[in-house]
């Protein structure tokens, strides 16, 4: 039997503190939502301040990213290269700021921000990653 490694609540928290952080630093106000290795949210921390419809946006970057395995950003670029039929794709956020977090090699979860510009969602969400990523 194989064993995998998980996202715990220790990690979920340091993400989200790490995320927060960036955001902060920036004076970015940011939804930052964390799944696990199927796309279920495990955390969700929205900043005071941040759009209500953010936290919807965070939570579907995040499990893009996690299911495709991939960052959420390059569905978009795919798309937007005439790649169209990733439109019937069944994710429902092809938008940047969605990165898969990735330990020993393996996809674990992903961390969705939205709040701000697409590669700014995409920083505060990678600063997220590096406290757990190896």
């Amino acid at each position: 039997m194989k064993t995998k490694a998980i996202l715990g609540s220790a990690e979920v928290a340091g993400i989200i503190k790490a995320a927060v952080a960036e955001a902060e630093l920036n004076k970015w106000l940011m939804v930052i939502s964390v799944v696990d290795d199927g796309g279920h949210p495990l955390g969700l921390l929205r900043m005071d301040g941040a759009a209500p419809v953010s936290s919807y946006i965070a939570t579907e970057k995040a499990r893009t990213a996690a299911l495709g395995r991939r960052e959420s950003q390059q569905y978009e670029d795919m798309i937007n290269g005439g790649r169209i039929a990733f439109l019937s794709a069944p994710l429902s956020a092809t938008l940047g700021g969605g990165v898969p977090i990735t330990i020993h090699g393996h996809v674990v979860g992903a961390v969705g921000v939205s709040g701000a510009k697409p590669n700014e969602d995409a920083q505060v969400a990678k600063a997220g990653v590096q406290a757990v990523a190896v």
